[in-house]
């Protein structure tokens, strides 16, 4: 039996999110934005071969909303949701933050 595989596209949002997510820890430590990065990116990589193993976002979940997951690699939470055989990373979101107010922004 051979397993689809999906690709896995970052929108220009969820790119800028990483990008900023990155400068800022770089001010402190490159070698640590570089781990952050990496670890974010493989995250959402993971999906082209499982790309319903997030969880359904909870804070969109209540609002009847069940299209979008998320991933977490702590304390970051990467929002995306798939379509055919493709995954669309939306948004990385630090989740110390009110997720809710940027997700509702973001999504409704």
């Amino acid at each position: 039996m051979k397993k689809e595989i999906y690709q896995v596209f970052w929108t220009y949002t969820a790119q800028q999110d990483l990008k900023k997510i990155i400068e800022y820890i770089a001010t402190d430590s490159e070698t640590q934005a570089r781990r952050v990065y990496l670890a974010i990116k493989q995250k959402a990589d993971n999906l082209q071969h499982m790309p319903l193993r997030g969880r359904m976002v909870p804070e969109l979940k209540y609002y009847g909303i069940s299209i979008y997951r998320e991933l977490i690699s702590f304390p970051w939470r990467i929002i995306y949701k798939t379509e055919q055989n493709k995954v669309w990373v939306l948004a990385v979101i630090d989740g110390r933050r009110n997720v809710e107010d940027i997700l509702l922004d973001r999504f409704i």
